[in-house]
């Protein structure tokens, strides 16, 4: 199988180095490097330029007119790829040395998994180990608690658990997702993996393959907690709908979330290619509302009148 990296870079000078000889001395070689810079006024350009003139064969670099953005940056460099796997890579992370490796290898063996995503570390600004959980864990703390994992519904119900810096997917499926929607807060990541999480094509691994870095100039984060029972809870709270402690509280709380991702639902619902699954997303979540509202219900019946009659008052948790 030969791979891609689609690389987006924006004054990323200072761990550009580390994560391209990351990809470099990986133990299955990557065939092509495609970055396409987005306007960087630092010394980003000249150090591309550097690696590229060790390495020509492997690099094409692309400079953008006008900037794209994050979103619309991706889009490009995907569409400029050539081979069968698509590694997707920011420009201030570290990959493990066999992550190409273990990820074609899982490919070759699944061909009917379009898209992977990986579990990976968190680190600092200086390449120090983060003690953290994150949204990565989600899969593993489901499966400790014997919860059942349908990646279709965590991504659409809850969030996306796919980070766009540990995925791959087959050049085939690009036709698929491509063009990316722009909407805030919904980045392509989550885009391609709902779509193949959408017709079961879509795998979690749970070995950690990369290094994410926190730091303050990056555009998208926010995927570590601290790494402690109260943040594990917490987590799968957010990404479970089961109610399994059939608390008040944790009924007011899910009926919430499913709201917000209704919401989230309408206004994908607009876009292209996504006709089909936002259908499929709206009925889910109408089953499910009614499913928490009659279990709350017949546990707590004046409290949960009382809730329905503010909700109504003040347009909360409903479906709208």
């Amino acid at each position: 199988m030969k791979t891609s990296v689609a690389l987006c870079t924006y004054n990323g000078e200072k761990f550009l180095r580390e994560q391209l000889d990351s990809i470099l001395n990986q133990t299955k070689a990557v065939d092509e490097i495609v970055v396409c810079d987005d306007g960087s006024t630092d010394s980003t350009l000249q150090i591309l330029e550097e690696y590229y003139q060790k390495n020509p064969d492997i690099f094409r670099i692309f400079k953008n007119e006008i900037n794209l953005r994050s979103v619309k940056n991706f889009e490009k460099a995907i569409s400029l790829c050539e081979n069968e796997i698509i590694f997707l890579c920011d420009q201030d992370d570290f990959w493990i040395e066999n992550k190409v490796e273990t990820i074609t290898n899982f490919f070759q063996k699944n061909p009917k998994i379009n898209v992977v995503a990986t579990n990976g570390f968190g680190i600092d600004d200086a390449g120090n180990l983060l003690e953290v959980h994150s949204l990565w864990d989600i899969p593993r703390f489901f499966q400790e608690e014997n919860i059942e994992i349908d990646y279709f519904k965590i991504i659409a119900f809850a969030g996306n658990i796919a980070t766009g810096a540990s995925m791959a997917f087959r050049k085939k499926f690009v036709k698929d997702v491509i063009p990316f929607p722009v909407i805030e807060e919904f980045h392509h990541d989550e885009w391609i993996a709902l779509n193949a999480a959408s017709n079961q094509s879509f795998e979690f691994l749970q070995e950690k393959l990369f290094k994410y870095r926190i730091h303050s100039q990056q555009q998208v984060g926010d995927v570590f907690l601290p790494k402690n029972d109260k943040s594990r809870q917490l987590l799968i709270q957010h990404f479970n709908f089961s109610v399994q402690d059939e608390k008040f509280k944790s009924f007011k709380f899910v009926l919430k979330r499913i709201s917000k991702s209704y919401k989230k639902n309408n206004i994908l619902s607009q876009e292209k290619n996504y006709e089909e699954i936002s259908r499929k997303i709206k009925k889910d979540l109408e089953i499910l509302y009614e499913e928490k509202k009659m279990q709350m219900k017949n546990l707590y019946p004046f409290k949960a009148r009382l809730l329905n009659l503010s909700d109504k008052i003040l347009n909360k948790r409903k479906l709208n």
